[in-house]
């Protein structure tokens, strides 16, 4: 069974940072593709982004490309999201999860080994 452990989510004010780590149990971050992903009040799941088998990465918002990156340790077997200038809009519970590929973020069924999540509160 794939399980997830989101932690680092915290109260911080408009344009500071935080970091979000992904630790995965029963495989590590090399064998799938991580998507983080947000759900905030009122507003739809949002795929952010992803960092697949090879390294690569994925933004899928727009609205943080210039201000989120993704990384992961293997010898940790961690996946971090560091969040910088961080915005109200940004407000919401941060979750991380498996998927074969980075494309898979939007497929049926997808994103559903998801932890618990992480709360974010951007606010002053």
């Amino acid at each position: 069974q794939l399980r997830v452990v989101e932690s680092g989510g915290d109260l911080v004010q408009p344009g500071g940072s935080l970091r979000l780590s992904c630790v995965p149990s029963g495989f590590t971050v090399d064998d799938y593709a991580i998507v983080w992903f947000r759900q905030s009040p009122g507003k739809a799941r949002e795929a952010i982004l992803c960092i697949d088998k090879g390294y690569h990465t994925l933004y899928y918002a727009d609205s943080v490309k210039d201000r989120f990156s993704i990384s992961k340790v293997a010898s940790k077997n961690t996946v971090y999201l560091q969040m910088d200038k961080l915005e109200p809009e940004d407000t919401g519970i941060y979750y991380c999860a498996p998927e074969y590929l980075c494309y898979s973020a939007f497929e049926p069924g997808a994103l559903e080994s998801a932890g618990n999540g992480t709360q974010v509160t951007v606010s002053s």
